[in-house]
């Protein structure tokens, strides 16, 4: 019988930091998904909230988180896709999640990344880790060019960590939350060439395979330091901002 590794390639895909480990979300991992996001990953800020949707407070947040990881796996393509990675500490605690997603990629070499951390684990530079883990794999073993993020103007830690990594301010907008909250959504950019680097070295395993699953020729992806064969700070909010 085939693994499923085989059959969904994405699912071989693990990235190694000094303290986490951040592999895409498999459906046994959401009962860990949802425990950790119902522990809190927010406080209300005067009435505002790091999201378009207080989805994390949500009665429904597990019906409603099943079918969002169901929703980014099924209509993940070549041409548009989200990498779903939950991410676990290196003892094996569910700590988050950390989201890649991509339009035309081939062509724009672009990724937008979104990511929340539970609240006992913020302020620990976790979430500044993570997110560099997949900006070094999207840069160096992908071969992207620009990496996009935004939050909310009061986001200060999730600001922080943006300028930390080297993103520039790239525009803003105007955006109505589900609580009637009408919110300055601040924009950034991140070129290949600007990204501050973590003076640790990513370990990759299964690359090769989840590239070719994404529609990534191997010969247009970048040069990863590392690829094995086997074996604050908030990154602002949730399902794709910052």
């Amino acid at each position: 019988m085939a693994l499923l590794e085989t059959l969904w390639p994405l699912f071989g895909l693990h990235l190694k930091t000094p303290r986490l480990v951040l592999r895409p979300l498999r459906d046994e991992d959401i009962p860990h998904y949802v425990d950790a996001a119902a522990s809190g990953i927010y406080e209300r800020v005067n009435g505002h909230i790091p999201f378009p949707t207080a989805w994390a407070e949500s009665p429904e947040l597990g019906p409603t988180a099943a079918r969002w990881i169901w929703e980014n796996r099924i209509k993940s393509r070549p041409e548009s896709w989200t990498v779903m990675f939950g991410v676990w500490s290196s003892a094996g605690e569910f700590l988050g999640s950390q989201d890649v997603a991509a339009k035309n990629f081939a062509a724009l070499r672009t990724v937008t990344t979104g990511s929340w951390l539970r609240r006992s684990d913020q302020g620990r530079g976790l979430g500044k880790e993570m997110r560099a883990a997949v900006l070094l794999w999207c840069f160096d073993s992908l071969g992207a060019e620009v990496a996009m993020t935004s939050t909310f103007e009061w986001n200060a830690p999730s600001i922080g960590v943006s300028r930390s990594l080297g993103y520039e301010p790239n525009g803003e907008a105007r955006l109505e939350t589900s609580l009637g909250v009408v919110e300055r959504e601040v924009r950034f950019r991140l070129a290949q060439e600007r990204f501050q680097r973590p003076p640790w070295e990513l370990r990759v395993e299964g690359h090769e395979a989840a590239a070719a699953a994404l529609g990534i020729p191997e010969e247009r992806g970048g040069h990863p330091a590392r690829l094995d064969g086997g074996d604050d700070d908030g990154d602002g909010g949730g399902p794709r901002m910052s």
